[in-house]
């Protein structure tokens, strides 16, 4: 005899620790987003920016812009497909 009584409350607590993962992404992403911006402005007497706007500087300093510029829609949309992740493979098994 098979006993599935349990199964609804893991299916269920999957889904919503699929959904937590998602809102939790989404609600972060606007202070990574302030946090970036604040990286790639000039320098300031709280922190020290990297001065993507400045034409002149070295290659080096360019291509971190271009990294910095690129790394919140990959941590945020990976945190977001993470959480997508676990709520299709709990439908799907």
């Amino acid at each position: 005899m098979n006993n599935k009584k349990g199964q609804v409350g893991v299916w269920g607590y999957a889904l919503m620790l699929g959904l937590v993962i998602i809102i939790m992404g989404l609600a972060l992403a606007p202070s990574g987003k302030k946090f970036i911006d604040d990286a790639m402005n000039t320098s300031t007497a709280d922190f020290i920016g990297l001065d993507c706007g400045n034409v002149s500087i070295s290659n080096f300093d360019k291509g971190t812009c271009v990294i910095t510029d690129f790394s919140l829609p990959y941590f945020f949309g990976g945190i977001i497909l993470i959480g997508g992740a676990v709520v299709v493979a709990k439908i799907l098994l």
